[in-house]
């Protein structure tokens, strides 16, 4: 077992010793509760919307949902020739769906806690702002905890 920093998890490795000179070595990753949260980042432009879950440790995407997918399709497509033209194809209740999905994929996987960065929250306009709340609480609901969103409410 490896010494802990503060902020670091516990790794544990165990060495199988195959036939002959051949060893395997298996590490196993243990979090803490010093570790950061998963990160909830969201992409947003006015053609669609996309919530991604990035581990702190590498930055990798663990889970994702996006108002581009299939499930969304027919939404869209009936948006794209109405008129009057508006160029925003999601709305308060995609984004609300887009976050129920992804709050199912985590649980799927057993993450229980993201946190979401505040300070780029607010620094969206207040339109945006409006229409992302939904989505956070559809996370919520699902019984996945989302650190940050309550001060994003109006």
């Amino acid at each position: 077992r490896k010494s802990m920093r503060p902020g670091e998890g516990a790794t544990k490795t165990k060495t199988v010793h195959i036939a002959g000179n051949l060893s395997l070595s298996l590490s196993l990753s243990m979090s803490t509760a010093r570790n950061p949260q998963h990160m909830l980042r969201l992409v947003m432009s006015c053609r669609k919307i996309t919530a991604q879950v990035t581990n702190p440790a590498t930055e990798s995407i663990i889970a994702m949902a996006s108002s581009s997918e299939q499930e969304f399709v027919p939404y869209y497509r009936a948006h794209i020739n109405r008129f009057p033209r508006s160029h925003h194809f999601w709305d308060a209740r995609i984004a609300s769906r887009v976050g129920e999905k992804l709050g199912f994929r985590l649980k799927e996987i057993g993450v229980s806690d993201v946190q979401i960065d505040i300070g780029e929250e607010l620094s969206r306009p207040l339109h945006y702002r409006k229409l992302v709340i939904p989505l956070f609480d559809s996370v919520k609901r699902t019984g996945v905890s989302v650190s940050g969103a309550d001060e994003l409410q109006f």
